[in-house]
C-alpha cells in the first residue's frame, strides 16, 4: 500500500492515572528506540492527553484522542469538543465499538464526528465492525458497508487522505476469539472495494486500513503480514509495556 510506514495505536481505554501515564510514556520512549520507521500513537484519557503532549516526543509518537464531541463548544457538560484537542493529537478514535454497543453512538454521531476531526486538523480513526450476531447471520459486509458509507457521508476525494479506517469486529475484541488472517482480509478486501466504489482505484489503494481485536505480540505479524492492513489498533496489550514494544518491533521488522 502507498503508506510507507505501519501505523501502531495503543489505546489505553479507561486505564492509567496521569502519573501512571507519564511513567509508561517515559519508558515506552526508551523501549522503542531505533523504530521510527513505525508510526506509533497513544490513545490515553482525556486527562492525560494535556500532559502527556508536553512529555511525548513527537518526533517518535504521537497522540490520540479516544473520543470527543463533534460540536465546537456549547452547553453540554462533561463533554470535550474537538477544537479543544486541536494542537494536542493528531490521531482520533471515531466509532468504536465501545462508543457504538455501551454509549449508544449512532452513524450520525460517527458522521459529525469525522467532520469535526477534519476540520480541527486531525486524523479521524473510524471504526467499524460486526457483532457475533451479525457474523453468524452473514452480514458482515452489509455492516461494514453501512458503518463505513454511513461515517464517511460527504467526505470528499480530498478529505479521505486524512482519514484512517480501523477494522475492529466486535466479536473479537477482548473475547479471546480472535479474527484469523483470512477473516481480516475478506474484511479489508471488503472495505477497499467500498471506498473504491465512493472514491476510486487510487483511493482505495491508499487509504490506510488497520486492524484491531485481541491483538498480541504472537498475533501482530500474521495481522500485519495481511494484503491491505497498513497497521495495527491495540487494546489490552498495549497497557503491557514489553508486548506493546514486542509488537512495533515486529512491525518495525516487516518495514525493514
Amino acid at each position: 500500500m502507498a503508506a510507507q510506514k505501519k501505523l501502531i495505536i495503543g489505546n489505553w481505554k479507561m486505564n492509567l492515572n496521569v502519573h501512571d501515564a507519564s511513567v509508561y510514556l517515559h519508558k515506552l520512549d526508551v523501549e522503542i528506540q531505533g523504530h521510527r520507521d513505525v508510526e506509533v500513537v497513544v490513545a490515553p484519557t482525556a486527562l492525560a492527553l494535556q500532559p502527556l503532549s508536553l512529555q511525548i516526543n513527537r518526533h517518535k509518537m504521537k497522540l490520540a484522542a479516544q473520543n470527543f464531541y463533534w460540536r465546537d463548544f456549547g452547553a453540554f457538560t462533561g463533554e470535550v469538543a474537538a477544537t479543544q484537542l486541536r494542537g494536542l493529537v493528531k490521531y482520533a478514535l471515531v466509532g468504536h465499538s465501545e462508543r457504538r454497543h455501551v454509549f449508544g453512538e449512532t452513524v450520525k454521531d460517527t458522521r459529525e464526528k469525522v467532520h469535526a476531526a477534519l476540520r480541527n486538523q486531525f486524523t479521524p480513526v473510524l471504526c467499524i465492525g460486526e457483532t457475533q450476531s451479525e457474523r453468524t447471520s452473514g452480514e458482515t459486509k452489509d455492516i461494514l458497508h453501512d458503518q463505513l458509507v454511513g461515517g464517511l457521508a460527504n467526505v470528499t476525494s480530498e478529505e479521505i487522505d486524512n482519514i484512517v479506517i480501523a477494522y475492529e469486529p466486535v466479536w473479537a475484541i477482548g473475547t479471546g476469539n480472535n479474527a484469523s488472517p483470512h477473516d481480516v482480509a475478506d474484511a479489508v478486501l471488503a472495505i477497499r472495494s467500498q471506498i473504491r466504489h465512493l472514491y476510486g482505484k487510487e483511493k482505495a489503494a491508499s487509504v490506510r486500513v488497520l486492524y484491531g481485536g485481541s491483538v498480541t505480540a504472537d498475533s501482530a505479524s500474521d495481522y500485519l503480514h495481511v494484503n491491505g492492513v497498513d497497521g495495527l489498533l491495540i487494546g489490552g496489550a498495549s497497557l503491557k509495556l514489553h508486548e506493546f514494544g514486542s509488537i512495533i518491533k515486529k512491525a518495525h521488522n516487516i518495514t525493514q
